[in-house]
């Protein structure tokens, strides 16, 4: 049965977008054919039906909407139905950005092709992905000719060759369809890059695999991206730049997977300088060692350019190891930064001066070398970047920015320093929520305690409605929770023993079948050193991340083998998505509490209580509540699954707040034991 509306949308019941959606959900739906195009049989879910409606209602009348679907409602389904009768009503494209490749992947090759084949209209799809994913047959014929020069080892030319081969017969030239090794590093080399592509002029443009996928956004209906490309492109359109804009202009946004919203907004709205980045900048223009890179030309101007590199090489590193110095006082790998000035910025001003003889170079050689020029323009914006980066943070510049170094990498060589917005709720109510266009959020967790304010205050959500749907599962039956009574408490000697023998009761219950979700990467690791001896005399697979398979090979290895187990950390809690019997048993090692002493933690904490809230209850144990949800949800997937989930600590039951938690998950038995 579909939902009524609300009075407010039902003036717009004479939409063709609301008419037509309406129409597609009806006891007559195209969904009853699904199994015949190859997709899942229909199941009616009155959830699914009442999302398309209230999003219909928001593309109609042009507002926001920020809907919670709890996992089994079908929303991708329930947004892109109304999607693509909005693009073609609106003659606009539609923009679907995901937080996930797993569910670009979904959408991109399972449900748009079948709503293709289901509905009765014709409507065009496109995957929008960053410049950088795409080969440039411009410069893989440089360095694949005679200017092999510019890469930074002789070893890589037989790599080169061989992806020259595999150019020639790829479908979009991008990275992920590449099946064989290669030294990863070649790819900076032959990406396509801002800097460096003459578009049109270009001899190679009418076969550029970038400009051919460009086309196809631009004339598309929905278009599918993912939320670090949306990002970067509001970047890039909040400054009115639309020159260099990556996506088409949309009509309409629908942004799933947002319970990161504000995490993946503070990421890419931020600054970001790492050590190693620079060091590979400044080796692509001259490496004084083997003598390779852009500069390598004779001539006098050459000759000058090589020396400012090489000194710049030099302040680099002298740059970065004061600042590794710095950072070697604190014990922690993540440093907080509080005082401007802390490093004397040698850098910056040597980098402003490379930059101004690199364009004052270019200037000269405008038609002698197209192809080097078009190189170093690309490096002279790398330059400004750098730049204005390195000076903007050590002098603390960024208004409402909070500032961290970290130390990474073998013997903690790379340092990364970062800047990130504090306001990130007003930044997107200005640029985002402001009426402009019609933007839908929407997840599996976004509620804490059953409300969307938390959710909508952090992100700035405004000039809009909001709605959470109750779960199509049945949870009295489907699931039970565990709850050791006795456990310590985390911060408590003997809390890891502990932890070690309960995985091993509740692992043996379930024989394997089980996520473990562990907060920290030490407590994971020590428990299965501990552990290890116990799977072996089980003859139950255990599988650690971190050590050695990446996340799909383990998801892959772990679907495979019923009787394994995973332990992971702050990935495996979200976005992760196993049906059936191979997942019956999900175990919470720890409420997810974000560590109090990342800078971008404490910081907002800091805000908070300026602003005269408490930052524990107004941030901390929200955030907390969201990702328990998350871990908790990778459960139950379907209506036939069902399962044990087991949370050891304690605090869910001996402090106030623990009720919040349980209140926050859909009602089933609890059990103290």
């Amino acid at each position: 049965m579909i939902m009524p509306l609300d009075n407010d949308e039902v003036q717009v019941l004479h939409s063709e977008i609301v008419s037509s959606t309406s129409g597609f959900f009806s006891d007559e739906t195209p969904l009853l054919k699904s199994s015949e195009f190859g997709g899942p049989a229909y199941e009616r879910r009155p959830q699914q039906e009442e999302m398309a409606l209230k999003v219909a209602a928001a593309f109609a009348e042009k507002r926001n909407l920020c809907v919670e679907a709890p996992t089994g409602v079908g929303k991708s389904f329930a947004y892109l139905v109304p999607s693509i009768y909005c693009a073609l009503e609106q003659k606009m494209p539609v923009v679907v950005s995901t937080g996930t490749i797993s569910l670009q992947e979904q959408l991109v090759e399972k449900d748009l092709p079948l709503l293709q084949k289901l509905m009765n209209v014709q409507f065009t799809i496109a995957l929008a992905k960053g410049r950088g994913n795409y080969i440039c047959r411009r410069r893989l014929a440089l360095i694949a000719g005679e200017h092999t020069e510019y890469l930074p080892a002789d070893s890589m030319r037989s790599d080169v060759e061989r992806i020259a081969i595999w150019a020639d017969t790829t479908g979009e030239g991008s990275l992920s369809e590449i099946d064989f090794p290669f030294d990863r590093q070649i790819w900076d080399y032959i990406c396509c890059e801002t800097g460096n592509c003459s578009k049109p002029k270009c001899m190679f443009y009418k076969r550029c695999f970038y400009w051919k996928a460009r086309k196809l956004w631009d004339t598309a209906d929905i278009v599918v991206s993912n939320h670090a490309l949306f990002f970067t492109d509001l970047k890039i359109k909040s400054s009115e730049d639309l020159e260099t804009s990556l996506l088409p202009v949309y009509g309409a946004l629908v942004l799933d997977e947002s319970h990161t919203l504000e995490d993946e907004a503070a990421q890419h709205l931020g600054l970001h300088v790492s050590s190693a980045g620079v060091r590979l900048f400044l080796k692509r223009l001259y490496d004084p060692q083997r003598g390779k890179g852009l500069l390598v030309k004779p001539g006098e101007e050459m000759l000058k350019l090589r020396a400012e590199v090489s000194e710049l090489v030099d302040a680099s590193e002298i740059f970065f190891e004061k600042v590794r110095e710095f950072a070697a006082a604190f014990e922690d790998n993540i440093i907080r930064l509080r005082k401007p000035d802390f490093v004397v910025d040698i850098l910056s001003e040597k980098i402003g001066r490379l930059e101004y003889r690199l364009n004052e170079y270019l200037k000269e050689q405008e038609d002698e070398d197209d192809d080097l020029s078009q190189e170093l323009s690309a490096m002279l914006m790398r330059c400004e970047y750098y730049r204005t980066a390195v000076s903007d943070f050590v002098a603390m510049r960024l208004d409402d920015h909070v500032y961290w170094v970290e130390k990474g990498g073998r013997s903690e060589m790379n340092i990364q320093l970062y800047a990130a917005p504090l306001n990130v709720s007003e930044i997107l109510q200005k640029v985002l929520f402001n009426g402009n266009l019609p933007v839908v959020l929407t997840s599996a967790t976004l509620s804490v305690a059953g409300n969307l304010d938390y959710y909508k205050r952090r992100i700035g959500f405004d000039k809009g409605t909001e709605n959470i749907l109750d779960t199509p599962f049945d949870y009295e039956n489907q699931v039970k929770i565990y709850i050791p009574k006795n456990m310590p408490l985390p911060d408590e000697e003997n809390y890891l023993e502990s932890v070690c023998d309960e995985i091993e009761t509740y692992i043996s219950r379930t024989h394997g079948k089980a996520f473990v979700l562990f907060t920290s990467y030490d407590n994971m690791k020590r428990s299965s050193d501990r552990l290890r001896s116990f799977f072996d005399d089980k003859g139950i697979t255990l599988l650690v991340q971190g050590e050695g398979k990446s996340r799909s090979a383990m998801l892959s290895a772990f679907k495979q083998d019923v009787d394994s187990v995973i332990f992971g950390v702050t990935s495996f809690w979200m976005g992760v998505d196993v049906p059936g019997e191979a997942l019956s048993n999900v175990i919470i090692t720890k409420l997810p509490f974000a560590v109090p002493s990342h800078p971008l933690v404490q910081a907002r904490s800091e805000r908070i209580e300026r602003e005269g809230g408490k930052s524990f209850m107004d941030y901390s144990l929200p955030e907390a509540v969201l990702r328990f949800r998350q871990g908790v949800g990778r459960l139950i997937r379907k209506k036939t699954d069902n399962g044990i989930i087991v949370i050891l600590d304690r605090r869910i039951i001996s402090k106030r707040y623990g009720k919040i938690f349980l209140d926050s998950i859909p009602r089933c038995p609890v059990e103290i034991c």
